[in-house]
C-alpha cells in the first residue's frame, strides 16, 4: 500500500495529472510486491527549483526532468535494523520539473500524462534500490520501467 504526499509546487498541474502520478505508483507498488506501507512525497516543481536542487545535492549546476532522494539507502557496511517490519517505510522524495516535462512530452510525441507518469515512475523505482550507473543495472532498470507502464497501460501514444 502506497501513502503519497503530493505538493504541486507550481500550480499549473490538473487534477488528471495528479490522479495518474498517485494511481501509477500505487499499482507500481503492487507490482514490485512491496509487502508493507511505504511513503512517498512527489513534488511539482519548475526547471529553476529542480536546477538548484541539481546544484546543492549534486554538483551538477543544469535543470533536469527528475530528481529522487531515498532515505532507505543501504550501506554496505550497515546492520540491519528489526523490529519495524509491520510500521510505514518511508522511502523519500521525488521531484518532477513541470518545465521540463512538458519540453520532453513535446520532443517525444506524447502527453504530459505519459511523460510525468515515466519520471513518476523512475523516481519510484531509485527509490526502491534501482539504478542505471552500469549497462547491466541499466537494462534491468529500464526493463522493469517499461513492464510496468505497459501492463499500467501507460504506453507511448
Amino acid at each position: 500500500m502506497l501513502d503519497l504526499t503530493f505538493i504541486d509546487e507550481t500550480s499549473h498541474l490538473d487534477d488528471d495529472n495528479q490522479q495518474l502520478i498517485e494511481r501509477l505508483l500505487a499499482f507500481a507498488t503492487d507490482y514490485l510486491e512491496l509487502d508493507r506501507i511505504v511513503t512517498v512525497s512527489v513534488s511539482i516543481i519548475d526547471d529553476q527549483k529542480i536546477q538548484q536542487l541539481n546544484r546543492d545535492y549534486r554538483d551538477k549546476n543544469q535543470s533536469t526532468d527528475v530528481l529522487s532522494f531515498a532515505i532507505q539507502d543501504e550501506v554496505p557496511e550497515e546492520l540491519p535494523i528489526h523490529g519495524f517490519e509491520d510500521m510505514p517505510l518511508e522511502l523519500g522524495d521525488i521531484f518532477i520539473s513541470l518545465d521540463t516535462a512538458k519540453r520532453q512530452a513535446k520532443e517525444y510525441g506524447h502527453s504530459v500524462n505519459r511523460e510525468l507518469g515515466f519520471l513518476a515512475l523512475h523516481g519510484f523505482l531509485h527509490l526502491n534500490g534501482y539504478d542505471h550507473m552500469t549497462d547491466e543495472d541499466e537494462a534491468e532498470m529500464f526493463g522493469l520501467q517499461k513492464a510496468i507502464l505497459d501492463a499500467y497501460g501507460l504506453t507511448r501514444e
